[in-house]
């Protein structure tokens, strides 16, 4: 590697290291222009008319909650993937310094013993002992010589490997940061969406009338409890009965973290311990009984281990509807904890409240 190459290599590095504590800078509200299709937008209209049109805005805000909701399963997962690669440039960042380190010192020693041979006359002390005419010196001379050079073919050896470690590192350092910079921008994308959706579901909601709104969350809990009468209904006796066995020990451990946070706020990107998003709960409740599992509900769907829901038990985690954007924990008897949306709290609800996709078991 030349000196120009190993410039332009720690110029690169230092500016990365520079930037790995910058946080994505905030995105502004969106403006109108920025909010979701004519069907998802506020209606043109001071408030709904009939119970048809509330019916309508129910809709409409579930709608734009679920889009939110996939949109921050992309802006969690970005940032789960720009710490690694944040991690990765550290380590990369410590390999280059000691490799460097080393390189020099294998070079100064490279240096003595050319210099030692320029003294003895372009002969290494054991070569000259070779000529002498003792034969105990001659085969004492020939252990050095060979001791010598290997000791110098070990040192361009090790010269050699070391330089071409220091090359990769350098190489990986640029790799990462590039990725890195894809995910800060996949960050910024995610949350510019996150608070579009939420500002027009707000933006519904708060042209509402208080008696429109009361009557709201009833349409919810009416929509949320039909739902759940339907998923019974398909479900045979022994199917349900079944699904309300023992939980496992970290199973039960982790019921019990999740339903201590009843209560507490839903806020995307939230990990606790104040507030939570859908994963952020389970992961949470999951790492307090010793079993960590993936941040977002689509890498919990796709990475831990898949069950039929006629084997569902208390612990296990339902994942929601088509793009996996939702998860919740089941507790038992068709029940479940979960951290539901903005504007919401954790709380309990049908197993079959949503449209499940299916059951995953971190302890399987």
């Amino acid at each position: 590697m030349n000196r120009r190459h190993c410039a332009a290599a720690a110029i690169t590095l230092v500016c990365a290291l520079s930037l790995l504590t910058v946080p994505v800078q905030a995105m502004a509200a969106p403006t109108p222009d920025s909010t979701p299709s004519p069907s998802a937008s506020a209606p043109s209209s001071p408030g709904p008319s009939s119970e048809k049109d509330l019916e309508k805005v129910r809709e409409q805000i579930e709608t734009l909650y679920r889009q939110a909701a996939a949109a921050t399963d992309a802006y969690n997962l970005a940032e789960e993937q720009t710490k690694k690669q944040s991690g990765e440039i550290v380590k990369l960042a410590k390999a280059i310094v000691d490799g460097q380190a080393r390189i020099a010192e294998l070079k100064d020693r490279a240096g003595a013993q050319a210099r030692e041979q320029y003294r003895n006359g372009g002969l290494p002390p054991g070569a000259q002992l070779v000529l002498s005419d003792d034969p105990q010196l001659f085969l004492d001379g020939v252990n050095k010589v060979r001791t010598s050079q290997q000791a110098s073919k070990t040192v361009l050896a090790e010269l050699n490997r070391t330089q071409e470690d220091l090359e990769t590192y350098t190489q990986d350092a640029s790799s990462n940061w590039h990725k890195l910079e894809t995910n800060r921008v996949k960050q910024a994308k995610a949350k510019k969406k996150i608070n579009a959706r939420i500002a027009s579901a707000e933006k519904l909601e708060s042209e509402l009338e208080t008696e429109e709104r009361a009557r709201l969350r009833q349409l919810e809990q009416e929509a949320a409890n039909r739902a759940q009468s339907a998923w019974l209904a398909t479900r045979p006796v022994q199917d349900v009965e079944a699904i309300s066995g023992e939980a496992s020990a970290a199973g039960k451990a982790a019921i019990a973290f999740a339903t201590a946070q009843i209560g507490k706020p839903y806020v995307w990107g939230a990990t606790g311990p104040g507030s939570y998003d859908c994963s952020g709960l389970t992961m949470k409740a999951w790492a307090a009984a010793g079993r960590p599992i993936p941040r977002t509900s689509q890498e919990q769907w796709r990475l831990l281990p898949r069950i039929d829901i006629k084997d569902m038990r208390p612990g296990d985690l339902i994942i929601y509807h088509a793009d996996a954007s939702h998860v919740a924990m089941y507790v038992g008897d068709g029940t479940i904890v979960h951290s539901p949306r903005p504007g919401r709290h954790v709380t309990l609800a049908g197993a079959g409240s949503m449209k499940i996709l299916g059951v995953v078991r971190p302890d399987k």
